[in-house]
């Protein structure tokens, strides 16, 4: 992570690509701060600037554009926080935000305006964490999430298991993480250890958009985990200029499966400001879908969900649904 590339410049010459993209992406870089790890840099193709992966953390001058409907909380965090980095949206279960690091800077993510400084369960120790496990006992599942969680080193990850080893009542740890796909070494013996330590069920997301995404040092990852019984699921999404075409997801599908990973949501892209050319308008998006699965057996097809803030589970969308606060 310390070697990420944070410097427009530094990206753009890597990739052989030409300095007229230069101006835009050194004033988005002042809206939200550019991290490429060179392990995923090695997965871009030189001289594209369409490549899928480049598309993904490249940052452009239409962040500063204001679009109506697009904002600094897109999916209602701010509402749902119930103390420093617990956010309390569905029933039974509980969202951590652990760290603000992350180990490449999605231009879509939908935290980009998080306050993680103010936000932060990791900080005193899981403390508040379990004060709050306390109070809750319907609390069954366990989310840990950021920025991304796996940031954070085995020693306050092990912290954390062992206070829930104190509370039987939470049955699973889910993770949402995209480092083992970005960096996968970070899938190291050390953390290993710490999974094999683990007395409850774990359940890893990964955030992968695209079959690209995902090379020989992934898959050996994958694999790893998979070897030590974690659950691996994917949740992707939907992007203009990346992923916006049947071929590409069911492509991604595929390549999943292969790797030992299922395809868990397709996400209608959050409603975040800096982020709108991304949005895919929602005649395309149920075509693309509905054109998925007709291609892929139902276990390989993701469900194609948007997060509306309020709502009490993620909301499934199909024909004749309207995407609030997107492109229409």
């Amino acid at each position: 992570m310390a070697g990420a590339i944070t410097d427009p410049e530094e990206l753009l010459a890597a990739l052989d690509l030409g300095r007229e993209w230069l101006d835009g992406a050194r004033a988005a870089v002042a809206l939200f701060p550019l991290r490429v790890p060179h392990p995923y840099l090695a997965r871009m193709r030189k001289g594209c600037i369409d490549d899928p992966l480049l598309r993904q953390v490249l940052p452009l001058a239409s962040e500063h554009q204001v679009v109506a409907g697009y904002g600094p909380d897109p999916v209602g965090d701010m509402r749902a926080l119930v103390a420093p980095g617990i956010l309390q949206k569905y029933e039974g279960r509980t969202l951590l935000t652990a760290t603000g690091a992350c180990a490449v800077h999605c231009r879509y993510c939908f935290r980009r305006h998080f306050p993680y400084a103010q936000a932060n369960a990791a900080r005193d120790g899981w403390r508040t964490v379990w004060e709050h496990l306390d109070r809750n006992p319907d609390v069954q599942e366990l989310i840990l999430s950021g920025g991304d969680p796996l940031t954070l080193g085995e020693d306050r990850l092990t912290q954390l298991l062992h206070g829930l080893t104190l509370r039987p009542q939470v049955r699973r740890l889910r993770i949402h993480t995209r480092l083992p796909v970005v960096i996968p070494s970070r899938v190291d013996d050390a953390f290993m250890a710490w999974v094999r330590s683990a007395a409850l069920p774990l359940v890893m997301v990964l955030h992968i958009n695209h079959a690209q995404e995902i090379d020989d040092a992934v898959r050996m990852a994958m694999r790893r985990l998979r070897a030590a019984g974690v659950t691996l699921l994917n949740q992707a999404v939907l992007l203009a200029g990346v992923n916006d075409s049947a071929d590409a997801q069911v492509q991604l599908s595929e390549a999943l499966f292969a790797a030992g990973i299922l395809p868990y949501y397709l996400h209608a892209l959050d409603p975040v400001a800096g982020a709108a050319h991304f949005a895919v308008p929602i005649e395309r998006a149920l075509a693309l879908f509905a054109a998925v699965e007709g291609r892929l057996p139902g276990y390989l097809v993701p469900k194609l969900v948007q997060e509306q803030a309020g709502a009490p589970a993620k909301v499934r969308l199909g024909a004749g649904m309207a995407l609030p606060n997107r492109v229409q």
